[in-house]
């Protein structure tokens, strides 16, 4: 087959896939019946290949001359020279194998090398597919077939795909292992869910029915089997109490805990980024020690003692806020979102504060000031725009956390959030529900740090260079 052009996406994407030895493996199984035709075109390419006939005839000629003879008698020379250095007996058996290896490949090298000079080297089937993928002939007839393997080759060939690809992948392997995990934890808990629900009057009648009804009866494996399929199909079940669907169940208090998260990461982040730049900027001044030290107390303060006095304070006393969450009231959220935002901008302020500190003596800041840039030019676009990795850390896991819900604040402010929801099915245990709310969360977080991580690679031109070498 004749080559269409000298390179393209899939190509490079298969040389690049190859290198590994692991993808080299994955991509030669999903794309099993196109290496399966490409191999039959191979070998019948490789039987009218003239190469493996002149090799075999040389090495005849080569076996019959003088020169193989002589060959044959330095490596009989070397090994008895071994043999009495070492004060060894001499083996027939081990010499003639000794011998037989030596001249294998010693008569193969200077085969290869007198035909290297007169003919074209055999096809190797790497470079054979390679061509084949550059080949229209070859690449329409096969593309149902080998749509997965195509596909891998063009999500490697770029480094943004690639990473992408990459985090989804460990994403799934992250959701499949805390599935198993959290499962066996709670089949090995010495909680009764039946006993639990039913209750201590409940006879061991109505136990057993309990139990077939929702197949607490079966074996280890089936039950996890089940667990797994069905969260992998989007069907989580139903829980055991209320017999209530568990995907409306968290679909209907997910919005409640993203506004929350939204609102307070917003807010955190309006109050602390200044705070840390000023501080950064007047460091150890009187505004330093200032900001720094509320920082430390929005940190050390406990949210539901937060919680407890801003209901006192504004609900019970002031009567200016409702003291807990009412639906389509969002005077109802101030507080919850006051009581998280200080906690994260509490830590996104002294992360702000660190990180421009750190970069502030950089050689890249002097000789930004050896330009002449202003002061307020070289702080904003140079020291916060290197500054902002680490404190995209910060936000990325803070925000993925309160995605998964804060309980505890959703309990004292009466909130139908994830949160509460998965703290009040624990203590059943509600197993459905509580690996459903669980891999919720796990989903939640590696989404929140895989933006973070592409987040990154816009920010930082050293990442995307370390991503395209990589």
């Amino acid at each position: 087959m004749q080559n269409s052009s000298s390179e393209n996406v899939l190509s490079r994407g298969f040389l690049i896939v190859y290198r590994q030895v692991f993808l080299r493996w994955i991509q030669f199984l999903i794309g099993f019946p196109i290496h399966i035709i490409a191999l039959c075109i191979y070998f019948s390419k490789r039987k009218s290949n003239t190469y493996d006939a002149l090799f075999k005839e040389k090495m005849h000629t080569f076996i019959q001359s003088e020169a193989y003879a002589a060959l044959k008698s330095d490596y009989e020379k070397q090994y008895d020279k071994k043999q009495a250095y070492f004060q060894r007996p001499i083996k027939e058996t081990e010499k003639e194998k000794f011998v037989q290896q030596q001249l294998k490949k010693r008569s193969e090298a200077i085969v290869e090398e007198e035909l290297g000079l007169e003919t074209r080297k055999p096809m190797n089937y790497m470079e054979f597919f390679h061509g084949l993928l550059l080949d229209k002939r070859f690449l329409i007839p096969t593309f149902i077939p080998g749509i997965l393997a195509y596909s891998m080759y063009f999500i490697y060939q770029g480094a943004f795909r690639r990473f992408v690809f990459e985090r989804v992948v460990m994403t799934f392997f992250v959701i499949i292992s805390v599935i198993v995990i959290v499962f066996t934890i709670l089949y090995i808990s010495p909680s009764d869910a039946a006993a639990n629900i039913l209750g201590e009057s409940a006879t061991q009648a109505q136990r057993d029915a309990f139990n077939i009804q929702y197949g607490l009866d079966q074996s280890y494996f089936v039950q996890l089997w089940h667990a797994l399929s069905g969260i992998l199909t989007f069907d989580l079940g139903h829980s055991y109490t209320g017999n209530e669907v568990i995907m409306n169940s968290i679909s209907n208090r997910f919005p409640v805990t993203l506004i929350l998260a939204i609102s307070s990461l917003i807010l955190a982040v309006i109050i602390a980024v200044p705070v840390g730049m000023i501080s950064a900027a007047r460091v150890n001044s009187f505004w330093d020690y200032t900001f720094m030290f509320i920082a430390l107390i929005g940190l050390s303060i406990p949210s539901f003692w937060q919680g407890l006095i801003f209901i006192l304070t504004f609900s019970i006393q002031g009567d200016l806020l409702p003291s807990s969450y009412s639906p389509g009231n969002f005077l109802s959220l101030i507080m919850p979102i006051v009581v998280l935002g200080t906690g994260l901008a509490a830590a996104i302020a002294r992360m702000t504060r660190s990180s421009m500190l750190e970069v502030m003596n950089e050689d890249y800041m002097i000789t930004a000031k050896a330009k002449g840039l202003t002061g307020r030019e070289t702080f904003i676009g140079h020291a916060l725009r290197n500054a902002w990795i680490p404190i995209l850390t910060v936000m990325g896991l803070q925000f993925g956390g309160m995605l998964g819900g804060a309980a505890v604040t959703e309990k004292v402010f009466n909130i139908s959030g994830l949160g509460s929801y998965i703290v009040d099915k624990q203590f059943i245990p509600d197993t459905p529900a509580i690996l459903a709310g669980v891999v919720y969360i796990a989903i939640t977080i590696s989404i929140v740090n895989l933006i973070v991580d592409l987040v990154y690679a816009m920010l930082n031109p050293r990442i995307r260079s370390q991503m395209k070498n990589s």
